[in-house]
């Protein structure tokens, strides 16, 4: 698609989180998907708006924040305004606040989508803390230990659920941490679409890190077949990176009910889908964070979020 001096065909290109799609986009199964979905979301939103209607040292270490996003244009230095500067200021409050994690490389990127999706930087700094002090415990710690404890984990379930791929990996040598770790810690951001991360991190938020290693089960055993096709180290690396494409992981809807109900849970999926709308951008997202955070005991208004008494802030 040729890029006009209007504009017109350039905005076509950016998704409305603001990535650019790449050039071999399929825009036709996309808009098919998306048109589907589009009745999914306007009735969740409908239904939250009713829900929700009357409740109110480290900068040194920020090396690599510009290379979050660098397909996002609301990350790039001439945006306005530039994410870049919210990024920068969530990331150093982090750090001051947790002096036991500071900066971990993949915090960019997580909380780069907690501010795309709240639009607000002091909630996406609170969202983060709960995710990596409370749901998420020693993954962005400087050793890792939870990060490579929940890896070691996936490859014991594997060796239960999918046996076949575990004799594989071993037979060929490869170790979890080099096909899942971008995975775990950057929590299926730049793997899977945006949609579908944003499914699996309302689930996260519900219900923590389980859902993890049912999305990692899910493709796994999905493209079983697939990935025993491969005949050597570098042919099993590629079979995983292939396995977090296509339509399976585009059809979001369809992949939350795949993945839950493959879980042995198909009456929750049935009740979330009904009753609970799930993460899926704009009012949506804030309105679901809004929820989680007062159930947290935080106190919501329209410009700012209170926070407890039992959550102080950071100190700068």
């Amino acid at each position: 698609m040729e890029r006009r001096e209007d504009g017109r065909d350039w905005a076509y290109r950016v998704d409305p989180y603001g990535f650019e799609r790449p050039d071999d986009f399929d825009y036709a199964s996309y808009e098919a998907f998306f048109s589907r979905y589009l009745v999914v979301l306007t009735r969740r939103a409908i239904k939250w708006s009713k829900l929700l209607k009357g409740n109110k040292s480290i900068q040194k270490s920020l090396k690599d924040m510009n290379r979050t996003f660098p397909d996002n244009v609301k990350f790039r230095k001439t945006a306005d305004p530039c994410l870049q500067h919210t990024l920068y200021n969530v990331l150093v409050a982090y750090g001051h606040h947790n002096k036991a994690v500071g900066y971990c490389q993949g915090m960019n990127f997580i909380a780069g989508y907690l501010i795309l999706i709240t639009k607000n930087e002091e909630e996406s700094f609170w969202l983060l803390d709960a995710l990596i002090g409370r749901i998420l415990p020693d993954y962005y710690s400087p050793a890792m230990l939870g990060l490579k404890t929940d890896q070691e984990v996936l490859g014991e379930l594997v060796k239960m659920k999918v046996p076949a791929v575990a004799e594989l990996m071993e037979r060929h040598g490869v170790m979890w941490t080099l096909v899942v770790s971008r995975w775990f810690i950057c929590l299926f951001i730049d793997i899977l679409p945006v949609e579908t991360v944003l499914r699996i991190w309302d689930c996260l938020f519900y219900e923590g890190s389980k859902i993890i290693f049912r999305v990692a089960l899910t493709l796994i055993k999905q493209h079983q077949a697939f990935i025993l096709e491969a005949t050597n180290f570098p042919d099993i690396c590629d079979k995983f990176k292939q396995i977090t494409k296509g339509a399976f992981v585009t059809e979001c809807h369809s992949f939350m009910q795949h993945l839950l109900q493959a879980a042995g849970l198909p009456r929750l999926y049935s009740r979330v889908d009904e009753d609970a709308p799930l993460l899926q951008g704009g009012q949506t997202a804030v309105s679901i964070f809004t929820v989680w955070m007062s159930k947290q005991g935080f106190q919501a208004s329209e410009n700012y979020v209170r926070i407890p008494a039992c959550c102080p802030k950071p100190e700068f």
